[in-house]
């Protein structure tokens, strides 16, 4: 079993740097190379002439040896078949990109766009904590929605949806044979097949019944309340800073960078909106704070049966309703188009496709006089 061990290393400035080495060489679990040493971004005084740099090589030469104790620690749970809460709470979108970028031949083949669209849905900041079937599905919906994050803004087709989620897939497989993810994704999210799937959204009704049925997870509720009535991504939701809420009573709009095509959007929010954020905070911080993704199932589960709605409603859905629900009342499909921040307007023409509402009405516009059935009937 590998041994750690705290090294230091001379700096020209009269300091020490301080590095861990490991003895035999640990397979670094990024790029699959062995790793001897690993810099841990403290360093000490060599020859501390004050009672403050005492103070300070003490305090931090116990702080590496915390770590030094930790990653022993991890060490020997891997050789038992553990996993430690310091892996599981690691990054599994930086995993996801360690994995795309050990596979793919290009910037931009089909390897590196399915790691670019993962990053366009939820963001950078995802542990394998929160990776979970509920997360994985509302992927496979968006993916499903044919979003579009070229600079022609061109929706994804069917396949190339079957692609991406294929990729993903077989990543979370990885990491739930390497014990980071403690549930086999893999198994319990379906792939995405080739037949037509239904997207679903609430009418305006149902939309308010969510409103005006309470849930325990506030957070949640009005993080996704604010999605309906903006059309934001979760990736966008959970980093929306205060400092990105702008304007006055009539005139509100959100001045941010979206996560998924990384432009700068300015974006028009109703009154209501605004008012569903509360209290203003510091500029730098988080809107949202504490918003994570894999407390949505639960809570949804809650919300949802309360409310008497029996659809499959996820996160994503409240975006899908607001472009469906603008298009129903009117609104221009360029309009919202821009509204929801999409390059090309046929991203858009998606959602139009699915408001069943609209053929009711078209059905019932041709009528008749029904007199002459009456009378046969007679």
């Amino acid at each position: 079993m590998p041994k750690v061990t705290i090294r230091k290393r001379p700096l020209k400035d009269g300091k020490e740097s301080i590095m861990l080495d490991y003895a035999p060489p640990l397979k670094n679990p990024k790029n699959g190379k062995p790793q001897r040493f690993e810099f841990l971004d403290l360093y000490t005084y060599e020859n501390p002439a004050s009672r403050l740099e005492r103070k300070h090589n003490s305090e931090t030469n116990n702080l590496a040896e915390n770590i030094r104790a930790q990653r022993q620690l991890d060490i020997q749970n891997r050789k038992y078949g553990f996993k430690s809460d310091r892996d599981r709470s690691g990054n599994f979108v930086e995993y996801f990109k360690a994995y795309t970028r050990s596979k793919q031949k290009t910037l931009s083949d089909n390897m590196a766009m399915a790691y670019r669209y993962f990053v366009a849905f939820i963001g950078h900041d995802v542990t394998f904590y929160e990776t979970d079937e509920y997360l994985i599905t509302d992927y496979r919906n968006f993916l499903l929605s044919g979003p579009g994050i070229s600079r022609r803004g061109t929706p994804i087709s069917k396949n190339t949806a079957v692609s991406y989620f294929a990729k993903l897939r077989t990543c979370l497989q990885r990491a739930y044979k390497q014990k980071l993810i403690t549930d086999d994704l893999f198994s319990l999210v379906d792939a995405i097949s080739p037949k037509e799937t239904y997207r679903e959204q609430l009418e305006i009704e149902e939309f308010q019944l969510l409103a005006n049925t309470p849930v325990k997870e506030t957070l949640i509720k009005r993080a996704a309340i604010f999605a309906g009535l903006t059309g934001l991504r979760f990736s966008d939701v959970r980093t929306l800073k205060w400092s990105e809420v702008r304007g006055m009573a009539g005139k509100y709009t959100l001045q941010f960078t979206q996560e998924k095509t990384e432009g700068v959007e300015i974006l028009p929010i109703s009154d209501q909106a605004v008012e569903i954020l509360g209290e203003r905070g510091e500029p730098e911080a988080r809107v949202f704070k504490g918003l994570k993704y894999n407390q949505m199932r639960a809570c949804f589960k809650v919300w949802l049966k309360d409310a008497g709605i029996t659809k499959n409603i996820t996160f994503h859905s409240f975006r899908h309703t607001y472009a469906t629900l603008q298009l129903e009342f009117g609104t221009e499909l360029y309009t919202v188009s821009k509204m929801l921040g999409h390059r090309s307007i046929k991203t858009t023409q998606i959602y139009a496709k699915v408001k069943d509402k609209k053929k009711f009405e078209a059905a019932n516009k041709i009528k008749l006089d029904m007199r002459w059935h009456q009378e046969a009937m007679d």
